[in-house]
Formats: structure tokens, C-alpha cells, sequence
């Protein structure tokens, strides 16, 4: 009984802070909630399009023959939006273009268009792009993953209110909960949306993670407008003291940056799995990147030629625009420098030594269960 009354409040806050009016809080996880969606709008066999994963798109989108999720569990054919890598996002003409072809000359219009990705620097045109899938009888879906704190902080885009039919996330990233997943919607696919949550998808969902959800959304309304400021904050700051130490970081002529994301070209300097081991080492903590143009040069995901660096937990530790100078300084004595990660590692601990309190949260206990109560 009192799991019941937990799952409906966690449902209840995740519609207050997407402004949604129906969410299913039982996916286990980002991928699982991308299935939800795969099962509900689609048919073996269908065309999709997503982003390719080299241009940001994330594995749950990918082709059967990369094991991605989308091919190889669900069996659509996927095909990609076309995407401008200088711009680092979508291209909206060339991939109208495309959905036209797609259904006048070849007369087989993908039936789900996947917006969202893994590297996600800028919001997608949505609203530019969804009446063209709609005119030919897509769904709008959005991977919000990796951007959903944003979104919950007014930070980013709103999906929901430029044209996507649903929107698929994570509860752990941007948007600090335990590890999990959400689907957010519109009532009218409610129902579809259940059954291929459960049975269709989930078994059992983890009880132990529900009550944990409601706290991170609870947190994100109360405090989610000034946390996603500051992400996004730091995460301008970072690419520019980035670019002004000599490390090419991408979208230079857009600020870098409009997410908690930035992404770095250490082609120059080594391949991005070495660069990440490197920065391991010195308790600096970032992933490998595939970029635009590594599979035309021969890299591969385990070696790529980029780094993604994102600053929503080091926001949670209480980092500002000033420390990002000093974190960067800390890169690049691994990166450009070739200094001795171990080495480095100790001004790492030194300087992590500042940073101890979580911020952007409630200070007990005792205050998340009364801002429900009040509520």
C-alpha cells in the first residue's frame, strides 16, 4: 500500500516539474524508457531517424549492426538526420529534405523521428522539424536523458511544448536522482504508454529507487531554476578558459555550450580513450568522445579523437564561473603539458579539499518529507 502512495506521488511531482500531463515513473532506465517508446509508436521493421552516433546520438538510437538498441532489440531501420557538424546540431533543411524524399520519392516516411542525444550541446529545432514529421505521420519522440535537469530548470528547451509527442529521460544525470528512467506525455497515449511499460518492458520496477525519484524532482522544483543556471554557467566558462589555454574545444563561434556539456578535439595532442585514462589518473574524471569526422579518419569509439566534459556534478560541489579557470589549468597540465597524472592528482585532492558539501538540495531528511507534506 504504501509503495502505491509513493509511485503516486513521484508521478504527481514529475508532472508539476515537466509541466506534463501524463508521466510513467517504473522505467528502469534511459534505455528502457527509449523501448517504452520504440513499443508504443512503432513496428518492427519501421524507419526511424535519430542522430547518428558520431554527430551525439546515443546507443538506444543506433543501427542493428552497432548493437544499438532501436535496431538490434526493437528491429527498425534507422536512418539519421542529417547533421551540420560546424554547427554542431541538426541541420533543418537538409533534413526536411530528406523526410520529403523519404516519403514521395521512396514512399516510406520513418514513422518515429528521435530527437535528443548523448552529446548534447545545443537544443534541437523541434519546433522547426516537427510538423514536417507530423505531416507524414511520425511521432516526435525526444531522448532528454542527458538534459533533463535542464529542462526541469528552464535551462534548455521545453520538448513538450515544441512539438514532441513524448519525451524519454533519465533520472541521473543532469537531473540528480537515483539511477532510473521516466516517460513523459499527453494523456490520449497514457494507456499505450502503461501497458508497454508493464508488462511489455518492465517486470518488476525498482521499488527501492521510487521514493528517491520523488525527492530528486521535489529538489528540482525548489531548487532546480539556480542549479541549471549555474550548470550551464560553468559550462561556458569552462569551454572558454578551454579555448584561451590552447585545447580546441568545439562551437567556439556559439559560446561552446548552451547544456552542462562541452565537447574537446585532442587530436592534437593524443586519442581521446588515452587523453580520458591520463585524466583518470590525476582524479580528473571525463569520457571519450566520438566526434563528427572520426570514422572518416579511421577512429573508433574505444579511441576517438574527442572528449565530452560536463560540469552538473562539480556545480553540485559548489563550483562557480571562477573555478572553472583553475579546473581547466588542472586539464591542461595532463593534456598539453604531459605532466605526471600523479602528480597533478595531488593539487586535484587539494584542491577537491574546498568543495564538500552538496548544494541544491534539501539539508535533511526532515525537510524533503515536509516540503511534500506542504505541497
Amino acid at each position: 500500500m504504501y509503495i502505491d502512495q509513493v509511485e503516486r506521488l513521484c508521478i504527481d511531482l514529475a508532472k508539476e516539474l515537466f509541466k506534463a500531463e501524463f508521466a510513467d515513473v517504473r522505467p528502469v532506465s534511459g534505455v528502457c524508457s527509449n523501448l517504452v517508446l520504440y513499443t508504443v509508436f512503432t513496428n518492427p521493421g519501421d524507419r526511424m531517424l535519430a542522430l547518428a552516433i558520431p554527430s551525439g546520438g546515443h546507443i538506444s538510437t543506433g543501427r542493428k549492426d552497432f548493437s544499438g538498441t532501436a535496431g538490434a532489440v526493437r528491429g527498425l531501420d534507422v536512418d539519421y538526420f542529417v547533421f551540420d557538424r560546424k554547427e554542431m546540431n541538426i541541420d533543418i533543411d537538409k533534413t526536411k529534405q530528406k523526410v520529403e524524399k523519404m516519403a514521395k520519392e521512396e514512399n516510406r516516411p520513418p514513422k518515429l523521428a528521435m530527437f535528443g542525444g548523448s552529446l548534447f550541446l545545443f537544443p534541437h529545432p523541434m519546433k522547426e522539424l516537427a510538423d514536417t514529421f507530423h505531416s507524414v505521420g511520425a511521432t516526435v519522440a525526444y531522448d532528454a536523458a542527458h538534459v533533463a535537469g535542464l529542462i526541469a530548470g528552464g535551462q534548455f528547451q521545453d520538448p513538450l511544448r515544441e512539438g514532441a509527442d513524448a519525451v524519454s529521460l533519465s533520472t541521473h544525470k543532469t537531473l540528480f536522482g537515483p539511477q532510473g528512467g521516466t516517460v513523459l506525455s499527453f494523456e490520449k497515449y497514457g494507456e499505450q504508454i502503461k501497458k508497454a511499460t508493464f508488462p511489455s518492458n518492465t517486470s518488476n520496477h525498482h521499488l527501492h529507487n521510487m521514493a528517491g525519484k520523488a525527492i530528486a524532482f521535489a529538489e528540482m522544483l525548489e531548487f532546480g531554476k539556480q542549479y541549471a543556471a549555474q550548470v550551464v554557467a560553468n559550462a561556458k566558462a569552462l569551454g572558454q578558459a578551454l579555448h584561451e589555454l590552447g585545447l580546441s574545444v568545439l562551437a567556439e563561434h556559439k559560446g561552446f555550450t548552451q547544456s552542462h556539456q562541452i565537447a574537446v578535439d585532442v587530436t592534437k595532442y593524443g586519442l581521446g580513450g588515452d587523453v580520458e585514462k591520463a585524466l583518470e589518473s590525476a582524479n580528473i574524471i571525463v569520457n571519450r568522445q566520438l566526434l563528427p569526422g572520426d570514422i572518416q579518419a579511421g577512429r573508433h569509439y574505444t579511441n576517438p579523437g574527442g572528449l565530452r566534459i560536463g560540469t552538473s556534478e562539480i556545480t553540485r560541489i559548489g563550483m562557480k564561473q571562477t573555478d572553472m579557470g583553475v579546473v581547466a589549468e588542472l586539464i591542461k597540465r595532463v593534456v598539453i603539458k604531459k605532466q605526471d597524472p600523479k602528480k597533478v592528482k595531488q593539487d586535484v585532492v587539494e584542491f577537491r579539499k574546498n568543495f564538500q558539501k552538496i548544494h541544491y538540495c534539501f539539508e535533511s531528511a526532515k525537510n524533503a518529507y515536509e516540503y511534500i507534506r506542504i505541497r
